[in-house]
């Protein structure tokens, strides 16, 4: 990891960062055509979540974030497009589960880069849900599982 870019956590009911984690979202949905949240639906979940953020230091650039439900459930997890491919999504995802015992989330059916990520990582589809976005698009629920989280994290992550 670059020596520029650090870690942190943004407890429950802090807006820190939220502004910036609505344009990065923002951006990849421009880009890529995923994560279209309303506004105010984006707000209020990230204020009930534990948000854990990379943040480049010489640029005060946010480079991804994780934001993440009391249970593990990751609401959203996205990375900055010029940071891709330098292990933040997976040190995001490392960070999350250090802290709860198993890690979920939902991504589109049709979000190939996501779900391969999250396969990647040694998640499973555990179900495929019909109608399960606001504009009718189908989702399918992954889990990575509490017995062997930290083996597969720390396998890939080299630790």
């Amino acid at each position: 990891m670059s020596v520029n870019v650090e870690s942190r956590v943004v407890d429950r009911g802090d807006d820190g960062f939220v502004d910036a984690a609505w344009q990065l979202k923002e951006q990849i949905r421009q880009e890529d055509g995923v994560l279209r949240q309303r506004r105010g639906f984006f707000r209020d979940a990230y204020r009930r979540s534990r948000v854990y953020v990379y943040v480049d230091r010489t640029t005060n650039t946010l480079v991804g974030f994780a934001a993440v439900r009391s249970d593990g459930y990751v609401l959203f997890l996205a990375v900055d497009p010029e940071y891709r491919g330098h292990g933040f999504g997976k040190r995001l995802i490392a960070r999350v589960s250090e802290d709860f015992g198993s890690v979920t989330c939902h991504a589109r059916t049709t979000n190939d880069d996501a779900i391969g990520f999250y396969e990647h990582l040694g998640f499973d589809v555990r179900r495929r849900i019909d109608n399960y976005y606001e504009d009718g698009g189908d989702a399918f629920y992954l889990s990575l599982g509490d017995d062997s989280i930290r083996a597969k994290l720390s396998k890939l992550l080299g630790s």
